[in-house]
């Protein structure tokens, strides 16, 4: 996906006193050697809990069934929030204005010569998207184990893809957060 520039911006404290905790967490699967598994977590900002959902990334059908999935448990939670987790392929920073070209001509990022392994961090809420996007790097001189540094969040009032949209209707929303 790519996204147009926008200001740097963290969310709010009650969605971090959330996800945090799930960001070390998938670095520290990465630093032990472990893979990142794509994962989605429902949250509800009141009852503080949150449901994990396993995000199938094999092929169009496996994706709009992840989406679903994720759907359902935010209706199932009554969730405020969707905060997704997952590896993804990105261009280089000094490539990003050849995107178009680069499709183009390899058919995918993932098949182009300039792209890097990045950690992809959505949070969905009810006033706009966060993303993240870190470069994973080795940890020290292991091959196995890997890293990636602290996120700086963009914000984005609209978005587009198969995973956006993910919360429930709601008839009241609040306007402003704590």
């Amino acid at each position: 996906m790519k996204l147009p520039e926008a200001p740097i911006s963290n969310p709010p404290q009650a969605y971090l006193d959330i996800i945090l905790p799930l960001i070390g967490s998938a670095r520290g699967f990465m630093e032990n050697g472990e893979s990142l598994v794509p994962v989605a977590f429902a949250g509800n900002l009141t009852t503080q809990k949150t449901m994990p959902v396993m995000v199938k990334s094999g092929s169009d059908e496996t994706k709009d069934e992840s989406a679903a999935a994720i759907k359902h448990a935010a209706v199932l939670i009554e969730a405020d929030f969707v905060f997704v987790v997952m590896e993804a392929w990105s261009l280089r920073p000094d490539k990003l204005h050849r995107y178009n070209e680069i499709l183009d001509k390899y058919g995918s990022i993932g098949n182009s010569p300039y792209a890097i392994d990045v950690v992809t961090l959505s949070l969905e809420t009810r006033h706009g998207m966060w993303l993240a996007q870190m470069p994973i790097k080795p940890k020290g001189h292991s091959k196995k184990k890997r890293t990636f540094g602290q996120p700086e969040f963009r914000f984005f009032t609209e978005a587009k893809g198969r995973f956006v949209d993910l919360l429930p209707a709601k008839d009241s929303v609040p306007q402003t957060l704590q």
